[in-house]
């Protein structure tokens, strides 16, 4: 790493509806090196990279490119900047090849030639060390692969200043470590690189210097080196948090769900093959698995948004009863009405789990509006609940009337977490309940899946971090091609056995048996 200054920002100040997201922001970012960007949610990250990007632009303030004052008002202005973001959600065609889906959109002058431009991507390819099929449909590709088409994509239009939002979210150890090994080639070559997560062993093993941004406004930068996971936590949050999970023991263990045989097929596609495994109460469940193994088929056909092929088994087990109810069949209010209260936290916030445009006393309803006895709805209740949970979980919102589609990811994310809890169920299913949620955030809601613990009930819990689930679990059931590879457990497992039985396709165990068979 140089001392170079590739990028400086002056001052920078943003508002929307008068709520200052950025306040007088300055920090720099030097010629090749990795700069990590940590905050809590609603610190003002995002926006402050979404002006680099072009995507909005500052009320006031100055952005420098090595050195000369910079006018970005497009994404397109960015790019003539040499500046290229990375975002969570792919903007991909999917029934384009990686190659097409990279020089779409390209302005250089010149006709297209496919041929020409995949000279220059396998160039690239080679240069950085990726590992991918150019020629390869987008749907037929892993998240890692889109991720790395989209990486390619800002290389091929000349990005020098790479902005990585939230890169490794749902990335498997081993496909983390090559894409720090693209990253660390990339540093070499004298690229700048800017990443936003909420993992803090991430940023203690990849960034060079960490910019903490704390309320829309810029705390300090550090030498990555000179630091430490908790100093860096007292920055962000502004106080001292322990960084450690709990895990009670399991006590009065008793059987909730039954799960036999568990198969889903849906557009003649296999999404779950034969799934079993037994959930018990006072106990908190991991589930684990690359995106798309079937980890959200598998919650949602639980929770009776899906119908199972007919030899599937659903059993639910009622508290201090040896009698079983069949869930197949049922719908998610039929369910209900038996008893069963399983509460589901969907990976899309807005698409299954609240309303956009409703405020969130209104999403509070939600849950409760069937069971009202009169013409009135009740509205003081869930006034009083969503207080509380804007209280307890510190949700960043201006009152409880306000829109959730106008509060951050993370925010949201608080808010339907917190509905889902205070319905208090006999089974809580959380399917990716920290995503995007700063390191103080997702603390909190690890103490309260806890908690649901100790009370008795029988969380189900579907994560991204591998370090989170082997120190929140106790037992982590392995999901691969909508099948299970394995059920560890979580005090004695580790990460990189995990991951192997995470990328554990049926050629693989194919080749296993055979082995197991010629050793015998």
């Amino acid at each position: 790493m140089n001392n170079t200054v590739a990028l400086e920002l002056k001052n920078i100040t943003k508002s929307f509806s008068g709520k200052v997201a950025n306040d007088n922001v300055s920090m720099t970012l030097n010629e090749g090196e990795i700069l990590a960007i940590l905050g809590e949610n609603g610190s003002g990250k995002t926006t402050l990279m979404n002006m680099i990007s072009g995507i909005y632009y500052p009320d006031s303030g100055q952005i420098f490119i090595r050195g000369q004052e910079a006018s970005i008002t497009s994404p397109h202005d960015a790019f003539r900047y040499k500046i290229g973001m990375i975002h969570q959600h792919f903007k991909l065609v999917d029934v384009f090849s990686a190659v097409e889906n990279i020089i779409l959109g390209v302005k250089d002058g010149k006709k297209y030639n496919v041929k020409e431009a995949a000279k220059r991507i396998e160039k690239i390819v080679a240069q950085y060390g990726f590992d991918i099929d150019i020629n390869k449909k987008i749907y037929d590709m892993s998240v890692s692969e889109k991720q790395t088409v989209e990486i390619i994509k800002v290389l091929y239009r000349g990005a020098d200043i790479l902005i990585l939002d939230e890169p490794t979210a749902v990335l498997t150890p081993q496909e983390i470590d090559k894409l720090f090994t693209v990253l660390k080639n990339m540093r070499k070559d004298g690229k700048s690189i800017i990443i936003i997560t909420h993992k803090l062993n991430e940023v203690m093993e990849i960034s060079d210097r960490v910019t903490i941004l704390r309320k829309g406004q810029y705390i300090g930068t550090v030498e990555t080196a000179n630091t430490s996971e908790e100093q860096l936590t007292e920055m962000m949050v502004g106080e001292k948090i322990q960084l450690n999970i709990d895990r009670p023991i399991v006590e009065n263990k008793q059987l909730r769900l039954k799960i036999e045989n568990l198969s889903l097929i849906h557009d003649k596609i296999k999404m779950l093959d034969e799934i079993s495994f037994d959930v018990f109460s006072g106990e908190i469940l991991g589930i684990a698995g690359i995106a798309g193994s079937g980890q959200k088929e598998l919650l949602e056909t639980i929770a009776g948004l899906n119908k199972p092929t007919t030899d599937s088994k659903i059993d639910y087990y009622a508290p201090d009863s040896d009698k079983s109810d069949s869930l197949i069949g049922k719908s998610p209010n039929e369910i209900r009405e038996l008893g069963v209260r399983l509460s589901f936290v969907p990976e899309d916030r807005l698409g299954m789990g609240l309303v956009a445009n409703m405020n969130i006393i209104d999403n509070m309803m939600l849950r409760s509006y069937r069971k009202g006895k009169s013409m009135f709805v009740d509205r003081k209740t869930p006034h009083d609940l969503a207080n509380s949970i804007i209280e307890s979980l510190k949700v960043v919102t201006p009152n409880e009337y306000t829109a959730v589609r106008k509060l951050s990811g993370g925010n949201i994310q608080k808010i339907l977490v917190g509905r889902e809890i205070a319905s208090a169920p006999t089974v809580l299913m959380a399917a990716y309940p920290v995503r995007g949620l700063d390191i103080n955030s997702s603390y909190t809601i690890y103490s309260l899946l806890n908690e649901q613990k100790q009370n008795g009930v029988a969380v189900i819990f579907v994560g991204e971090d591998l370090d989170v689930l082997l120190e929140l679990c106790d037992r982590i059931v392995v999901v691969a091609g909508g099948k299970v590879t394995g059920v560890v457990d979580g005090r004695t497992a580790d990460k990189r056995s995990l991951g192997a039985l995470m990328t554990k396709t049926e050629k693989y165990q194919q080749e296993e048996i055979k082995e197991e068979k010629q050793n015998d």
